[in-house]
């Protein structure tokens, strides 16, 4: 399946009865052919897998996992590499289900735990700068973000990311270059323990290198951290906020910022409960919960940044052709910036093996990759009592000149008051602005 963990089945060796007439090779060389360049193909074969392990239909999946095996080569093309990816997602859910008991001692020596890289911040800032996945929302963020601090002394700003605040250092010197007399800036960010990407450095040293780089640029910053937990909401952490009155007020004029940049789809939602009834309440679940308590905050600007994809599906089969459908287009971007032998593109595949994996092989709340559209989103941010501010013509802007910097294939459209991140056309990640009703 991978070279470090090579399945029993023999590499190219051709599915017993598939070409009858033709010969070992040929057959071999044929399926790569007939398959190996079409991924509605890969997609339609991983789904009869994915049904035939729900189903328990062992001989049935063993067929279907000898042919994806010959093919879905975790070194071969964008397609491969994602259909490589999946294959091991769906082995690994038949050894945890406990599914399929013939593949088991197959899957048994064909997974393996995949490496987790801890980055320096010099290795982390070159990761990020790979591709506009997480620059977008960096960009559109801090452009709603100045806008919104306007005429305040003070900002506090709440960053609820897992990139360690590689927006942070971007923000600084956009507040040092726009404002004259710059106010005070108080940053809190939340650390969520064991969740990649993991940095080498520990937050005492990253909060003393980003004050360090504001007093360098005349901007007088705090820096706290907070561990808290997405099971729960961030319960604790919306305390914090709390207990210590670090909170928007206007006698101070200090201006509270919730930056949520991928990170609230890891919040459970309402498909844990897996018999959830009809007339199941929307607004009862972890996720809306969450914002409502934000709301009571009364925040100055809310910015949610997240991918435009629905995980959310109770059923396997249907979350893996939305996952599919999805995690083609960073594997397709890789193809176009860098070689196949590159570290970096092996720690940035990894991250997304890894997606699939939680996707496909998990339930329950191990399941955190629960990704909703931004239609979902938005309907929960009215729900809770915010209204959308769009983005102006400097963030737009600012956007396009990122873009600039990557491969033609970026590109950047306008929904109503929202800004959407595109491959090739397609969706990929949203930004979206609240303010309180």
């Amino acid at each position: 399946m991978n070279n470090q963990s090579p399945i029993t089945v023999p590499r190219r060796r051709p599915w017993p009865g598939l070409f009858a007439s033709s010969s070992s090779s040929s057959s071999s060389k044929a399926l790569g052919t007939w398959l190996g360049e079409d991924a509605n193909c890969m997609e339609h074969l991983l789904v009869h897998c994915a049904n035939a392990i729900e189903s328990n239909d062992a001989t049935l999946a063993q067929q279907i996992l000898w042919v994806l095996n010959n093919i879905a080569t975790p070194d071969g093309d964008s397609n491969q590499r994602l259909a490589s990816a999946f294959l091991r997602a769906l082995v690994t859910r038949a050894a945890n289900i406990g599914s399929c008991k013939i593949l088991a001692a197959i899957t048994t020596a064909a997974t393996s735990s995949l490496t987790t890289h801890s980055f320096s911040l010099m290795d982390l800032a070159a990761f990020v700068d790979l591709t506009p996945w997480h620059r977008f929302g960096f960009t559109t963020a801090n452009a709603a973000i100045l806008d919104a601090i306007e005429g305040y002394s003070a900002v506090h700003v709440v960053d609820f990311s897992l990139m360690h605040c590689m927006q942070i250092p971007t923000l600084i010197d956009a507040i040092a270059t726009r404002f004259e007399f710059p106010p005070l800036l108080k940053l809190t960010t939340v650390v969520v323990k064991h969740v990649p990407p993991l940095l080498e450095l520990s937050y005492e040293e990253l909060g003393a290198k980003l004050v360090n780089f504001a007093r360098s640029k005349n901007v007088r910053m705090e820096f706290r951290f907070v561990e808290s937990c997405y099971t729960d909401g961030f319960s604790n952490l919306i305390q914090e906020i709390r207990v210590q009155n670090l909170i928007y007020e206007p006698e101070s004029k200090e201006a509270l910022i919730l930056n949520c940049h991928m990170m609230l789809h890891y919040i459970p939602e309402e498909t844990l409960n897996p018999n959830p009834s009809p007339n199941f309440d929307m607004s009862s679940s972890t996720r809306s919960m969450f914002l409502k308590e934000i709301r009571s905050l009364e925040p100055a600007i809310v910015i949610l940044v997240d991918e435009e994809a629905d995980f959310t599906a109770s059923e396997m089969v249907s979350r893996l052709r939305s996952a599919f459908n999805y995690l083609w287009i960073p594997y397709d971007s890789m193809d176009s910036i860098l070689p196949r032998n590159s570290k970096q593109r092996e720690w940035y595949e990894a991250g997304i093996c890894r997606k699939i994996e939680n996707v496909i092989a998990e339930e329950g709340i191990e399941r955190v990759e629960r990704l909703e559209p931004k239609t979902r989103w938005v309907q929960r941010m009215l729900n809770s009592k915010f209204r959308g501010v769009g983005f102006g013509d400097d963030a737009v802007l600012e956007v396009k000149t990122m873009l600039d910097e990557h491969a033609a294939g970026w590109g950047l459209k306008k929904e109503d008051d929202h800004l959407l991140l595109t491959w090739k056309g397609h969706d990929v990640v949203f930004a979206t602005a609240w303010v309180p009703c």
